[in-house]
């Protein structure tokens, strides 16, 4: 198993993989269809969730995200 990547409360991300379904990161996560979120899409992290998880807010909503989707967009 690859080791869970770390970021930051207000980092931008990229999708770099498309997980088999997301969460919404709601009191209540609901499961959704894995195309909510596009291959290369950008998010703002809100927060660190158990379970190796984060909140983040895409264009279309926020969702869970493992890390092993995700990765740091650099600044420029």
């Amino acid at each position: 198993m690859s080791e869970a990547k770390e970021f930051t409360v207000g980092e931008r991300v990229r999708v770099i993989a498309i997980p088999p379904y997301v969460k919404t990161a709601e009191p209540m996560p609901m499961l959704r269809p894995p195309n909510v979120v596009r291959l290369g899409e950008e998010g703002i992290v809100l927060d660190r969730r158990p379970g190796g998880f984060w909140g983040v807010r895409f264009a279309k909503g926020a969702f869970l995200m493992d890390s092993q989707y995700l990765e740091a967009v650099p600044n420029e």
